[in-house]
């Protein structure tokens, strides 16, 4: 594998900026892991871990100008877009320092004999433990969030798993001086470097997932290059887990009822989301089914002048312009699609958003209209005009697996009328999020959150967002008739770490 230079490249222009690094040789990429492999030990301590996740935030928030900065050249998101970002990411890193505090990811269950159960059960105790070195392969759609001291990381390193990250080609300059940022956090901490390390290139990427000492993988992106990776997890002499997001079509239903009360709101609401961040969200909405009858109108009117009033945008690479180009040129050319606003080249470097429409009985068998069924990435969706309940449920039944559903209901669909309930049972199976009244983009770090769904929206049932996505990363281990002082202290009777756990079966805190 021949090194070559990587470069920072500048998407409003196309032209290279400055060289940042070179790609990573298979020696390079064994040399990291190797180093991550190490590494393990330091990060036994959930104090230490906790202390290093609330160090790598604040060592984040006081580079901010200098990260943003970096960010916006590579990427084109913007100084605003950019700044929430970061600090997401940091409120992340801490949110995984409390679940580390707290301890009860660890899952700790103690149960004493009991001879009289049938079939006996003797002395055991369980918990978790780290998996070990994590691949993480960064997106180039959230250059903090989802890249190298992002939520895979991030979960990783609390679960106890040093981490080899993959950088993304779109940002390998900021790539750069976040993994110095982290190191830079490890170190006060006493950490050895190896905690946190980083590759460029796509032979590297190919390395890391082979490389017999990786325990794990992460991974955002597209469906053709997750899937690669995912298989190569799978055909390893000892595969490993691969928690991929690939892609998702976001379908939303939009209700005659919801139609004919606030269509307009709908269609701006609907535009809003399609072309926030230049439709460049994991989480956008890609296929809308709106009724064809003068309530559906309202809402497509109010669609077409809020698309129409939408100013070009730049991609985050010309790769992803050209694409996006291409794919709606030949969405478009389907018969029976029309473009009431038509989406495709804004000019040399940039994109114009806009939306295609179709008969929701194109979409109901398979043939070439099932095109509009894969997802866009950029700023269009496919409204699919319904003349019936039947085909909203022909359509629905033919769609893959996706991270989020919605479902747009009138006040009284909503209040238990009609079939909004009907449509929330229909819809979950497509999806790990469901939305009344409220568009899918957004995605909340919070406890209770869950993004992931069903293939190919992601290749595993786990999330990559909020606190149980440290669970990705860690196996449960069980002791069975193990003498007090040999088990580790987070199982022993007297729990003197003061963890929470089920013992003999009552839940204590």
């Amino acid at each position: 594998m021949a090194a070559a230079p990587v470069w920072s490249v500048d998407p409003r222009t196309g032209k290279q900026r400055e060289q940042v690094a070179v790609e990573a040789t298979a020696q390079e990429v064994d040399a990291a892991v190797r180093a991550a492999h190490d590494a393990r030990g330091a990060l036994t301590d959930r104090t230490v871990r906790a202390a290093f996740l609330r160090t790598a935030a604040d060592e984040l928030e006081a580079a901010k100008d200098q990260l943003v900065e970096a960010a916006d050249a590579e990427t084109a998101l913007g100084p605003v877009r950019l700044t929430g970002e970061l600090a997401r990411t940091c409120y992340q890193l801490r949110a995984f320092a409390g679940i580390v505090d707290e301890g009860a990811f660890l899952d700790v269950v103690v149960n004493h004999p009991d001879d009289t159960a049938t079939p006996p059960i003797p002395d055991l105790r369980r918990y978790k433990l780290p998996l070990g070195v994590v691949a993480v392969y960064s997106a180039s759609n959230f250059p903090f969030a989802f890249s190298v001291a992002g939520g895979d990381t991030a979960s990783a390193l609390a679960a106890g798993c040093p981490v080899v990250v993959k950088a993304h080609p779109d940002h390998p300059g900021l790539s750069e001086l976040v993994a110095k940022v982290l190191r830079r956090a490890a170190a006060r901490h006493d950490l050895p470097e190896g905690v946190l390390g980083l590759v460029h290139g796509f032979e590297a990427g190919i390395e890391l997932i082979k490389h017999p000492q990786v325990a794990a993988a992460g991974f955002t992106g597209s469906i053709r290059g997750g899937r690669a990776l995912f298989d190569a997890a799978a055909a390893r002499p000892v595969p490993i887990p691969f928690h991929g997001e690939l892609g998702s079509l976001n379908p939303v239903v939009v209700t005659e009822a919801a139609a004919a009360e606030r269509g307009e709101a709908i269609g701006a609401g609907l535009a809003g989301s399609m072309t926030l961040g230049v439709g460049q969200f994991c989480v956008k909405p890609g296929l809308v089914l709106a009724p064809a009858g003068a309530a559906g109108d309202t809402l497509v009117k109010s669609l077409t002048d809020a698309v129409s009033a939408t100013d070009a945008g730049v991609l985050l690479d010309h790769r992803m312009r050209d694409n996006f180009v291409a794919g709606v040129a030949e969405r478009a050319g389907l018969p029976d699609v029309e473009s009431p606003v038509t989406p495709g080249a804004g000019g040399e470097h940039t994109v114009s958003a806009g939306f295609l429409t179709v008969p929701a009985s194109r979409l109901a068998q398979a043939g070439e209209h099932d095109l509009l069924l894969e997802e866009c990435f950029g700023p269009v969706t496919v409204v699919a005009r319904y003349a019936d309940e039947a085909e909203v449920r022909d359509v629905l039944s033919r769609l893959p697996g996706n991270l989020t559903a919605t479902v747009q209901l009138s006040d009284g669909e909503a209040a238990g009328e009609g079939r909004g309930a009907e449509l929330v049972r229909e819809l979950t199976p497509l999806a790990g999020r469901v939305l009344v009244n409220g568009w899918p983009t957004g995605v909340a770090v919070a406890a209770a959150q869950h993004h992931g769904g069903p293939y190919p929206a992601t290749t595993s049932t786990s999330t990559s967002v909020g606190g149980t996505a440290i669970e990705r990363w860690m196996r449960p281990v069980a002791y069975q008739a193990v003498p007090e002082a040999l088990l580790p202290a987070e199982l022993q009777d007297d729990n003197p770490l003061g963890l929470p756990r089920r013992f003999n079966g009552r839940l204590e805190r």
